[in-house]
């Protein structure tokens, strides 16, 4: 009699991990022994590189050995993948000069990448990240099956970029129980939530990206008060400094090399070396050299030279602290804590600086690193029914309204608005006997239309004709507890309604990501083979060189017939690695492992013979 295995139990016991999806890097936490803790190998760093580099044959290579080829390979790595979520061209013109790949816009908007002929959507290349992590995640849970997470976004991230970051999600096989912002998740892993009540001010300044948010917390409720911050500004500014000042000091033979991708990118790494050593000492030496370019440098950094250079970029967070706290209706004496986030604030100059501007020292109990994915695993915690009681109230980045006649923006849902929440607007028609209304939902600050950014076209049909100006038609905004927006009409005087999800411009239809994941399931097996025969030929190139090696230290005490067996096996490894197909590649290696086993050995009687001579039996 034939048995299923049903895996209902498991599922039910599936972990709610927490996911910090960051711009440089990412990490996974999830709540264990009565605290978040960051999911880590042993002895290793939590943090999983943002990159994806993608090899001549085999699928693409995500994490830590991605970000090693960035230096050996950047013009096949993609990085910084975040800024493109749910984004057009237009919207990263600058970002785009990094990018190593071709881009263009799909017909609604959305950017695309070619990469060999195959075109990838930010979405699909954040999907192979949170793909990995979730890879990575049920290894270190033994095998769980990882299926629900809590994602974190930046505060400033829009009803588009949210989207964007559900839609990959979904092409990784993750349900998003909550999309949370980050300032929300870092105030949680300190556990700031066990304020009777108090103002928090979290300043996040990461890899490439900053921002500030202000939030009140009421018995255990969290409510975002004001955000503001810079989506161009963090550690890479800092990176950069240093590289314009080595450049500077190299000469123009070095300015004229770093219009080669590699050439920048090895200096980019060094200046990254030599910040990180200035955090924790007052000097360090930046050292830089490129044989390719006949460039050999370096020179001592003092940490007063590295402040100056970076000051200017420092002073402008602290303007956005001032918007914030503006913005919030709050003076620098009501902020009760201050909370630190982001790898960038390790700089003793931005810790010092901003003490001295809150007029208190910061939260920097837990790594700044991992302090947003400790906090989305509280907040997993909470929504798999732990013990914390908390209420996360958001806000609204940007104004939420829509085109008007004459192409105004009508604010319906203003800036710093909190969400979850919804507001309701009446509108009538222009002409007579108009039977249609075309919306167009806007998000900005500025009184045009042509001035905001456009976050997707809806059209209400079905109004009965009748005279301009006689049409009652309410339109609902309605954001829910993740910043997802819905937009609801309704003519008042017949009562004929719809209700409309907004389709973000930037982002992918449902057929789309139906479509993504089929060829997702319909080349898994494919896929699968070939990232196998990548490894073997990895592992073959490695045993050819070692075999090799061997060969030229004891190839003469073979036997002919077990050297020219060797011999044939490399020639065939070789040649099966090049060309040859999963059995093939797999059946040389294997050839290979055997036929140089009396090589080994070899080896080993050699490295023996040669450690026992001069020694007593006693002295064994």
């Amino acid at each position: 009699m034939p048995y299923l295995e049903l895996d209902v139990l498991n599922n039910a016991a599936a972990p709610i991990v927490g996911i910090d999806l960051g711009t440089t890097n990412s990490l996974v936490a999830v709540w264990r022994d009565d605290r978040p803790v960051v999911l880590k190998p042993e002895g290793k760093s939590g943090r999983i590189p943002s990159a994806v580099h993608f090899p001549p044959t085999g699928p693409p290579i995500v994490g830590q050995k991605a970000r090693a080829h960035a230096l050996t390979d950047p013009r096949s790595t993609m990085l910084s993948i975040k800024r493109f979520m749910g984004r057009g061209l237009k919207d990263v013109t600058e970002d785009l000069e990094t990018v190593p790949f071709p881009s263009s816009e799909k017909e609604n908007g959305l950017i695309q990448f070619d990469v060999g002929g195959r075109k990838y959507t930010p979405q699909e290349l954040s999907a192979l990240i949170l793909r990995h992590i979730r890879e990575v995640a049920s290894e270190l849970l033994d095998g769980a099956n990882v299926y629900r997470a809590v994602i974190t976004v930046p505060a400033y991230f829009d009803d588009t970029q949210r989207q964007a970051t559900r839609d990959a999600a979904k092409l990784a096989g993750l349900e998003i129980e909550r999309i949370i912002n980050e300032p929300t998740a870092a105030s949680l892993a300190y556990g700031l939530d066990q304020r009777k009540e108090g103002t928090v001010a979290v300043f996040d300044l990461g890899g490439g990206t900053f921002d500030v948010s202000v939030l009140s917390i009421e018995e255990g409720v969290f409510r975002v008060l004001s955000t503001s911050g810079d989506t161009h500004l963090g550690g890479d500014d800092f990176d950069r400094a240093l590289v314009d000042y080595a450049l500077e000091r190299m000469g123009p033979d070095a300015v004229k090399a770093a219009a080669d991708p590699a050439f920048l990118q090895g200096l980019k790494l060094s200046a990254e070396a030599c910040k990180m050593k200035l955090s924790s000492s007052g000097k360090a030496e930046f050292q830089f050299t490129s044989p390719d370019h006949g460039i050999s440098w370096r020179e001592l950094i003092t940490r007063e030279t590295f402040e100056e250079l970076i000051d200017p970029f420092v002073k402008r967070t602290l303007d956005s602290c001032r918007r914030a706290l503006a913005d919030a209706e709050l003076e620098l004496g009501d902020v009760d804590e201050v909370v630190l986030v982001g790898g960038s604030t390790r700089v003793p100059l931005v810790e010092s600086r901003v003490s001295e501007f809150f007029g208190r020292k910061p939260h920097t109990g837990l790594d700044p690193d991992e302090v947003v994915a400790l906090g989305a695993a509280v907040q997993g915690h909470v929504l798999a029914g732990g013990t914390r009681e908390v209420l996360l109230l958001d806000v609204t980045p940007l104004s939420l309204g829509i085109e008007t006649m004459g192409g105004a923006m009508s604010k319906i849902i203003a800036r710093n608005a909190p969400i979850p929440g919804q507001a309701t607007e009446g509108f009538t028609t222009y002409a007579d006997n108009q039977t249609g209304i075309d919306f167009n939902v806007l998000q900005g600050e500025r009184e045009l239309a042509a001035d905001c950014r456009s976050l997707g076209r809806f059209k209400l049909s079905g109004i009965p004709p009748m005279p301009a100006g006689m049409a009652r038609v309410g339109v609902r905004f309605s954001l829910d507890a993740n910043g997802m927006l819905t937009v609801t009409a309704k003519e008042e005087t017949t009562g004929q309604s719809a209700s409309i999800d907004v389709q973000p411009m930037h982002g992918l239809t449902d057929g789309e990501v139906e479509v993504m994941l089929s060829e997702s399931y319909e080349h898994a097996q494919a896929d699968f083979d070939a990232r196998r025969v990548a490894d073997l030929r990895t592992e073959i190139g490695m045993m050819i060189r070692a075999t090799e090696r061997a060969l030229g230290q004891a190839g003469d005490a073979l036997d002919r017939e077990t050297r020219m067996e060797i011999e044939e096996t490399v020639a065939l490894a070789r040649s099966r690695s090049e060309d040859g197909g999963l059995d093939e590649v797999q059946a040389a290696r294997d050839r290979l492992e055997q036929s140089t086993l009396p090589l080994a050995a070899l080896l080993m009687d050699s490295v023996a013979k040669t450690a026992l001579t001069g020694k007593k039996m006693g002295d064994v």
